[in-house]
């Protein structure tokens, strides 16, 4: 991964268990009002803050990411936190960034939801890179957070969560997920209940 001659990188991580429509539109909407040059949507191998339930294997979650952004050319999957042991800190992952890109400028992006989350190294993640959120629907409002940049983006109410239990119930995702992700969700009876 080299810096030239990218410039402006979004970091956006997460389960993505499953990638859906809502996480597109947040990573479009940064990528266009930051005039990102690339966007990275890093899946977490294990997320530090919360247990989820039906978490599938980090392989199987970057595949779907990358079925996701096939036809986007600036946005790009990357195994960054699986390849390492224990949970995923945001922290590590933008050292290793940093260390990558060192001319490159760093935009972490966030659901506003996961602001009240304890952090790891707070102080030194917002000086080593761009801390941007953008308001869930539904997300209580948290305290105020200096250094914070907000994102104004369109509202849409859609979560993994929900959609996994449509998928255990035998209901339709359509139009909540690209329709690659779908499909291949469908093929494989991903977080279906007789799979």
């Amino acid at each position: 991964m080299s810096a030239a001659p990218l410039a402006r990188i979004g970091i956006f991580g997460g389960t993505f268990n499953p990638i859906h429509l809502g996480h597109l539109l947040l990573a479009e909407t940064a990528r266009e009002r930051l005039a990102l040059d690339r966007v990275l949507f890093i899946p977490t191998r294990l997320p530090p803050h919360k247990r989820v339930r039906g978490l599938l294997p980090g392989p199987a979650r970057l595949q779907l990411i990358e079925l996701a952004i096939r036809d986007h050319p600036a946005f790009v999957a990357s195994d960054i936190e699986l390849q390492r042991p224990g949970p995923s800190y945001s922290i590590d992952t933008v050292r290793l960034l940093r260390q990558r890109l060192p001319g490159a400028a760093l935009f972490l992006l966030l659901g506003e939801d996961m602001l009240a989350a304890r952090w790891v190294a707070w102080g030194e993640l917002s000086r080593l890179c761009t801390v941007v959120a953008a308001h869930r629907p539904g997300a209580p409002h948290p305290a105020p957070v200096r250094g914070i940049r907000w994102l104004a983006m369109p509202q849409v109410d859609i979560a993994s969560t929900d959609i996994r239990k449509r998928l255990a119930a035998g209901r339709s995702i359509r139009y909540l997920v690209p329709p690659l992700v779908e499909r291949h969700i469908l093929q494989h009876r991903l977080y279906m209940a007789a799979s």
